[in-house]
């Protein structure tokens, strides 16, 4: 919903007044055109803004968009692939989508706060019988036991907030979509007592309805902070901004920092490495997945870094350099009074083990150890190409037609 709200606003059905409903994935299986959060709108007269596969289902979602709107109630829906009929309604990407359908009658709160929050960063949405939308303009600093509008979407009761404050939290400050479910407070029934709490005749229990919640977040892109203005530090930009990153690159060199080929940075900055980490640290700019790429080679910029480094939770921290140069940096760092387990963060020397030689191919070799750590699971153990820092022997094999001065070691 997230993306359809900045164009809500001029969407003529919803400004005429017209009923609508919105279609929400709300859960995925396999491979599927879109993720979770992606939402479609459709009028009362069969118009649509946005869309849930790219043609797929979009179909036979209007036809359920348009019951729902005729008996006033939500719908959950199902869509998978049809091997038998090619004609059936279904994904070809053999995935599996579960679409959430709400009707939005003229003037509805949700409809409202959908129209007139233009780009909010995070929603809450309340997908039961209860109702309810919520905005969080700041899903990073998000603290749900403290929110009165959490409390007045999921009810005060401490033991909802407190399991509320347990799942959206995590969504909300990771800038992820996901579905929540709480149960119902014991002994209450859709805010109702039960009366057995209040020692009346018994009476057949009724089984309370889940109240369930819809977060969708969406966080600034995470930042990759590359620090060596240099031939490798150039190639590492775009690959960087390729993956989603913002790219800052950092240089005590104004010589060196403010040639033109590195104008394609999101911030080029002029300041000695570890106080420019230190200062964006103490300025919040920092967080668990921030990148860090230490391409100077030089110890008296790299061992001040790398002890501001990894003292800080960050999702990344690389350093060039060959094994010598990293055994020298190690020693250096406990010198200095690093913890030893601090260390085992430290990719070095950095990169995956391709047999990258250039520039380009570095770039490509620690774009992949960045991916690999951050996947679930991986962390650095990608098939047949293990970290440069969990391998042994030359750090690359310069191909036939490179000398060995071509190499960066």
């Amino acid at each position: 919903m997230l993306d359809l709200m900045p164009s809500l606003g001029s969407w003529r059905p919803a400004v005429s007044g017209q009923l609508c409903a919105v279609a929400t994935i709300v859960g995925t299986g396999g491979s599927v055109p879109r993720p979770m959060g992606t939402s479609m709108m459709v009028s009362e007269k069969g118009e649509i803004l946005g869309s849930l596969s790219g043609g797929c289902v979009e179909g036979a979602v209007v036809e359920a968009a348009l019951e729902a709107m005729r008996d006033g109630g939500p719908r959950l829906e199902s869509f998978g692939y049809s091997s038998e009929d090619a004609f059936a309604v279904g994904l070809t990407c053999g995935g599996e989508l579960e679409v959430h359908i709400q009707p939005l009658m003229a003037g509805s709160p949700e409809l409202s706060v959908f129209a007139e929050a233009k780009r909010p960063a995070a929603l809450i949405r309340r997908l039961d019988a209860g109702g309810g939308v919520m905005v969080v303009n700041d899903p990073a600093r998000f603290r749900a036991m403290e929110s009165e509008e959490l409390a007045k979407l999921v009810g005060d009761h401490p033991a909802t907030l407190f399991a509320a404050a347990a799942q959206v939290e995590p969504l909300l400050q990771g800038g992820r979509a996901g579905l929540v479910r709480l149960a119902a407070p014991e002994g209450c029934i859709d805010g109702w007592v039960t009366t057995e709490r209040l020692a009346l005749p018994p009476r057949e229990e009724v089984q309370p309805e889940p109240i369930t919640l819809f977060v969708e977040s969406r966080l600034p892109a995470a930042r990759m902070l590359v620090f060596g203005a240099n031939d490798f530090g150039a190639a590492l930009l775009p690959a960087g901004q390729l993956l989603g990153y913002n790219v800052t690159l950092c240089d005590a060199r104004p010589a060196f920092a403010t040639q033109s080929r590195f104008s394609g940075a999101d911030q080029v900055v002029t300041d000695w490495p570890h106080r420019y980490l230190e200062s964006e640290a103490a300025a919040g700019r920092i967080d668990a997945r921030t990148v860090v790429c230490i391409l100077t080679h030089d110890p008296k910029f790299d061992i001040p870094l790398l002890e501001s480094a990894l003292r800080l939770n960050l999702a990344y921290v690389g350093a060039m350099g060959s094994r010598r140069s990293h055994r020298q940096r190690v020693d250096a760092l406990l010198e200095a009074g690093t913890p030893p387990e601090a260390l085992e963060r430290l990719h070095s020397p950095i990169g995956l083990n391709l047999g990258a030689v250039t520039p380009a191919e570095v770039a490509v070799s620690i774009t992949a150890e960045i991916i690999a750590e951050r996947g679930a699971g991986t962390k650095g153990t990608t098939p047949g190409f293990p970290s440069l820092k969990d391998s042994t022997g030359p750090i690359h094999q310069a191909p036939q037609h490179l000398t060995q001065e071509d190499s960066w070691t």
